[in-house]
């Protein structure tokens, strides 16, 4: 099983940017150091808690900073965008990276991010502009030019018919490195998500997001298998990521203390900013047992017994065995990074995530 690292970053909003933004940068570096396989990123554009406006941009700093780790937009929010300024970006970075691209992508789910780039407030409309981006972000990196992309339906006409002149070079746009492209991941929230059947079929890659309870993450296996089978393909569980909120500390108080209890703890923020964010959205629906459940059942406390992994290394390896009991087998755990409140405690549980729990986890899942 792999190790990755996933950051949306999260902040309390007061903090300064300048230090924050240091701060995450500060969290891949380590986890270069330390061997975790990949770091994703995400980006939103009207929230102070979260700082990267640009998932690019912010990467792009980390390539000259790290040497194997793979840096992933986690993700690249499709509605925000022109899919051909997507589609160029991404090709132009995979080249920067030289290779070290994953491809995150998302509709974009920020309501006041909808708002200020005057899409509307309903998600389906912006699911259906990720549909239409990616089928032409992917039909720029496939064909040649001049390009004459007109799916029908699709609001994306992308053509460099009349303008492209290729004894210049006019009129050609960028492909990846990686061919035919880089690994595409989409990260999903809700249980029983339709898209993962889509991204079976297509041959994405899900992210099973750190928000989800465990007893829902086997749909999610589910319908990327059936999106599979679809394609005439057989899923490959290394393909599936998992994400999880985990603190490793050398002793059990200040695992509780740092990962739970104390209310200064980055991990109580953390979930207090999402329960309070998804009830805002009404998407809370994700933090319940069943969909009929009561909003009173949705506390922090419930949240951090059932979503925050913390313990000393031997705590932490069981819970992550027992998590892979619930879901079946998957590829990549993925390390939800948090604020770096008290920096040594934070700095300390990547490097016994990395240096003792993975090795330990990949060992009983050997024997096993």
């Amino acid at each position: 099983m792999r190790l990755g690292y996933f950051t949306m970053p999260l902040h309390p909003w007061q903090r300064d940017t300048l230090t924050t933004l240091q701060e995450d940068r500060e969290a891949i570096i380590l986890a270069d150091k330390l061997g975790f396989h990949d770091a994703f990123v995400g980006e939103h554009l009207t929230d102070k808690a979260e700082n990267v406006t640009n998932s690019f941009i912010f990467l792009a700093t980390l390539i000259p900073e790290t040497t194997q780790i793979k840096l992933g937009t986690g993700t690249s929010n499709l509605s925000h965008s022109h899919p051909t300024l997507i589609a160029a970006h991404a090709a132009m970075f995979d080249h920067l990276a030289r290779g070290r691209f994953i491809f995150g992508i998302s509709p974009g789910a920020l309501s006041s991010d909808a708002e200020a780039l005057g899409l509307g407030l309903a998600q389906e409309e912006r699911n259906r502009i990720f549909a239409e981006s990616i089928d032409v972000i992917l039909a720029i990196w496939e064909r040649e030019p001049p390009y004459d992309i007109d799916f029908p339906g699709n609001r994306f006409k992308v053509s460099t018919a009349q303008t492209s002149r290729p004894e210049i070079g006019r009129g050609i746009m960028y492909k990846p490195l990686q061919r035919p492209r880089p690994e595409i991941i989409g990260t999903v929230v809700a249980p029983h998500s339709k898209g993962v059947i889509a991204m079976g079929e297509r041959d994405f890659h899900p992210l099973s997001a750190n928000f989800l309870l465990a007893q829902w993450l086997p749909s999610h296996w589910r319908n990327y298998v059936e999106g599979k089978q679809r394609a005439g393909q057989v899923a490959d569980p290394a393909d599936w990521r998992v994400a999880r909120t985990i603190f490793v500390a050398d002793d059990a108080r200040t695992a509780r203390r740092y990962g739970r209890e104390d209310p200064n703890s980055p991990y109580r923020y953390y979930w207090n900013q999402l329960r309070t964010k998804m009830m805002m959205a009404k998407r809370h629906v994700i933090f319940k047992k069943h969909a009929d459940e009561d909003d009173s059942a949705v506390t922090l406390e419930r949240l951090l017994d059932e979503l925050v992994i913390c313990g000393t290394v031997d705590e932490v390896v069981e819970a992550i065995l027992k998590l892979r009991e619930e879901a079946g087998d998957f590829g990549e755990l993925v390390y939800a990074g948090m604020d770096w409140v008290d920096p040594v405690l934070a700095r300390r549980s990547m490097v016994l995530m990395a240096e003792e729990v993975m090795p330990r986890v990949n060992k009983a899942i050997g024997a096993a």
